[in-house]
């Protein structure tokens, strides 16, 4: 009782002597577009305690005396230090762009879904984004793969998964959700080709299912881009290059610098490509985007954010061909066997945001949106395998409204330096309406000989958390649970009924992290995540084991030795109650055995010079079915070791690039691993020349003009002139040597 007594006590006093203390509230904000910046550090004196800026760019930070200099700094701006007096307790700070110095990141304890921030900011600043899937290959470890020509979503390897177009991977750009339930071509489809690269203005990543926040399809992971909500500057850009290729792309502002400095920002992107691909078929692939922000400050606690954007994609495919085709001359590996793939989607969105400050420390978002959807595609990977006369094409086809809604509530508690506590508590909702969702046998494109799959499809969701993150001197403790309500309801068109399903689904999450110092910091990772199920799947398996569970572990340190070097390691476990199976022979997702993958991360980047920087990822994984017997036991296409890699260059006269690698390491394509898909080793290069008034780049991709293969799958497959179906890899090479010249003029 004595003890407990002191105890108390001792704790009244410490926090008492807190209070007691000089509190500096202030925000930090970019000195051009006057968007606050996250992620800033506050620091006492050069090594003393340090905050960092929440999304708004605010901050608290209580000095030890009655004055003392505070200096901030963030990856891609210049440090600036404020010599604060007692009778400052309010500071707006404006940053100056500045070069990338690595001397200037500080390891510091950050929210839970922050751990990998050093890493985005630097890559953000350093490596050339040339196209949106340039923004995916950002996150350590994530590969893409194209298939089925250049409209449909890439194809997502990362952690030791084959996660199809985004199964186990959540993507969202500006908080709404890309993955789409039940979609005909795969289950949590994924496709980024609205977003226009020139507008990627930050993404968040998180390895594993350990964030509240994050719900369906965090197994692997999850990725999350936020686009500008003010342009620096109008820019019209042209490009040119081989096998046809060409894009326009322009982004204007539409308010003056005057009515910027009062709150509002509004500007209009859009972006035209064309290109016949380096295949003997062309593609004659096209996308057009078109996008528009506005911002207002409704008052001095509230802002809107209003986006707008539309999308649309036509394309040719050659598809995939199998490998005794090109091994005995049939075709070239550029060539095709089916000339008549290809498709039609688009995507029309609406997002309407209001950010309200209701107090110092206590905010709320909220959020709806709107999106329109639509998705038409022939492919043909079997050819004569089932069909002898009229051939095994198939269609994909359906459309949808999905409408959604996010909320926030996020209180902060302000102790001292040493004990922070962050709150939120959010809510969510999505429907997704699906109108004749079909798979059919075809001919000739459009006549239907029979439908395998045809009906409507209503998804809803209803999801909300919990998420706390205490911040003791060292420690940070970061808690939090997540209730997702899914319902399904399928009105099956070729057997009339219409069964419906639903499930909850807990999902507990624990994260603690060790700050020792500005240059080590340890963290474990620990939580449950899932991914859902296809409709026509919990249909038929009238509605058990239809949220698959994945319980996770990291083990990782974030280490800074020396000044100019950052570090992230990790060692990680994933079990996955269920695995998905795709049938490529007939288009069809169906449920598989229980999983076990676990491996190693680690990622480094370090600046040589003021000018020159280099980075490597290398990423190793076991992904292995724990159902099946040793032997036959492999996960297909789940990477065992894969790298990238390479060099940037930021001269102060206005010269910059990058020369850089990928290596993925030959993988098995099959249970039983007699069936390899190949790895490769592409090398990529890009220079640019800018100045305040124009830019002058070019981008070569495969340097060397490597022989590689983008996507293999293992297929049985029939041709004409075969008299069996052969079991066999299907294949889409991958990119020649391509050059490609852009000019972009800025005003």
């Amino acid at each position: 009782m004595k003890r407990s007594l002191v105890l108390t006590f001792s704790m009244i006093i410490y926090i008492t002597a807190c209070f007691s203390q000089n509190t500096i509230k202030g925000k930090v904000i970019d000195s051009i577009n006057k968007e606050p910046i996250e992620f800033a550090v506050i620091s006492i004196g050069e090594k003393g305690k340090n905050t960092i800026t929440d999304k708004q760019g605010n901050f608290q930070i209580a000095l030890p005396k009655d004055s003392a200099v505070i200096y901030i700094s963030i990856i891609g701006y210049q440090s600036q230090s404020v010599d604060i007096t007692k009778t400052a307790k309010s500071l707006l700070i404006a940053l100056e762009r500045g070069a990338v110095d690595l001397k200037a990141v500080i390891i510091t304890s950050q929210s839970n879904n922050a751990s990998f921030h050093t890493i985005s900011s630097i890559d953000l600043n350093l490596r050339p984004v040339n196209s949106a899937q340039d923004l995916m290959r950002l996150v350590p470890g994530l590969f893409l793969g194209e298939h089925h020509g250049g409209g449909i979503a890439e194809h997502i390897f990362f952690r030791g998964f084959d996660a199809d177009h985004g199964t186990d991977v959540n993507v969202s750009v500006d908080g709404m959700p890309l993955n789409l339930v039940s979609h005909v071509h795969g289950q949590g489809f994924s496709d980024l080709h609205f977003l226009i690269p020139e507008l990627g203005a930050h993404y968040e990543f998180g390895k594993g299912p350990y964030y509240a926040d994050h719900g369906d399809f965090t197994t692997a992971g999850y990725v999350a881009f936020r686009t500008y909500d003010a342009l620096d500057k109008s820019t019209v850009k042209l490009e040119g290059g081989q096998f046809n290729t060409g894009r326009v792309m322009a982004m204007i502002n539409l308010l003056s610098d005057k009515v910027r400095q009062k709150g509002q920002s509004a500007y209009l992107a859009g972006e035209a490509v064309y290109t016949d691909g380096p295949f003997d078929f062309p593609q004659h692939f096209n996308r057009l985007n078109l996008f528009g922000k506005y911002n207002v400050n409704l008052s001095s606690k509230k802002r809107l954010t209003v986006t707008l954007s539309t999308f649309s994609s036509g394309w040719r495919s050659s598809g995939e061909i199998p490998e005794r085709a090109v091994d005995t001359g049939m075709v070239g590996r550029f060539g095709y066997i089916d000339s008549l793939q290809g498709g039609y989607t688009s995507r029309t969105n609406v997002i309407a945001k209001l950010s309200s400050s209701i107090s110092d420390n206590l905010s709320l978002e909220n959020q709806i949106y709107y999106s329109r959807y639509f998705f038409n595609h022939h492919y043909d990977d079997t050819f004569f395998a089932e069909d002898t006369v009229n051939g095994d094409q198939l269609r994909q086809r359906e459309s949808r409204d999905v409408f959604g809604y996010n909320g926030k509530l996020t209180h902060r508690t302000y102790l001292s330096n040493d004990i922070h506590l962050v709150s939120a508590f959010g809510a969510g909702w999505q429907l997704n309406k699906i109108y004749n969702s079909e798979l059919s046998h075809t001919i000739n494109k459009n006549t239907v000989l029979d439908y395998r799959q045809l009906g409507n499809v209503d998804e809803m969701v209803l999801n909300t958390y919990l998420d706390e993150n205490l911040r003791i001197g060292k420690w940070s403790l970061n808690g939090g649970v997540r209730l997702d309500y899914l319902y399904f309801n399928y009105m099956d068109k070729l057997n009339p009924q219409q069964p419906s399903k639903n499930k909850v689904i807990a999902s507990p999450k624990l994260n603690i992290e060790y700050t020792s110092d500005s240059r080590v910091q340890l963290y474990l990772k620990t939580g449950k995540g899932f991914h859902s199920n296809d409709v026509n799947v919990v249909i038929a398996s009238d509605g058990k084991k239809i949220l698959p569970a994945a319980y996770g572990a990291d083990f990782g340190v974030n280490w800074k030795p020396f000044p100019h070097l950052f570090i992230n390691a990790a060692l990680w476990y994933l079990y996955l109650e269920q695995e998905f199976v795709y049938n490529a022979d007939d288009g069809t997702i169906g449920p598989g055995d229980k999983t076990r993958r676990q491996g190693i991360d680690l990622s480094a980047r370090y600046q040589f010079t003021s000018w020159l920087f280099a980075n490597v990822d290398v990423n190793i994984s076991k992904a292995r079915d724990i159902e099946a017997p040793k032997g036959n036991d492999y996960l297909p296409l789940g990477v065992p070791l894969s790298s990238t890699g390479g060099l940037d260059f930021k001269f102060a006269n206005g010269f910059n690039g990058a020369i850089s690698y990928r290596y993925m390491k030959d993988r098995p394509a099959n249970e039983d691993n007699s069936l390899v898909a190949k790895g490769y080793f592409v090398t990529d290069l890009t220079a640019y020349y800018t100045k305040r008034k124009y830019e002058i780049g070019l981008e070569i991709q495969n340097l060397f003009n490597a022989k590689w293969r983008e996507e293999q799958f293992e297929v049985t497959s029939r041709l004409r002139n075969e008299s069996q179906p052969v079991h066999d890899i299907n294949f889409t090479s991958g990119t020649p040597f391509f050059a490609k010249l852009k000019l972009a003029i800025f005003f």
